[in-house]
């Protein structure tokens, strides 16, 4: 993988963890119930993308 490919993947894996800390930090602050376990999940799962984007441009 050539140097400029790793650089856009991870800018995109911060974007994207970036996305998860602010859904998460929305979900625990502003929302209670069913609605704040949906987001934490979804936020989870956007955190894991992002954690398996920054490894793939790692390597």
């Amino acid at each position: 993988m050539d140097a400029m490919t790793k650089m856009w993947l991870s800018i995109a894996a911060i974007l994207v963890m970036g996305l998860s800390v602010f859904l998460i930090t929305f979900a625990r602050t502003k929302t209670k119930g069913f609605l704040r376990g949906i987001l934490s999940l979804i936020a989870f799962i956007i955190m894991l993308a992002g954690f398996l984007t920054g490894l793939v441009s790692i390597t």
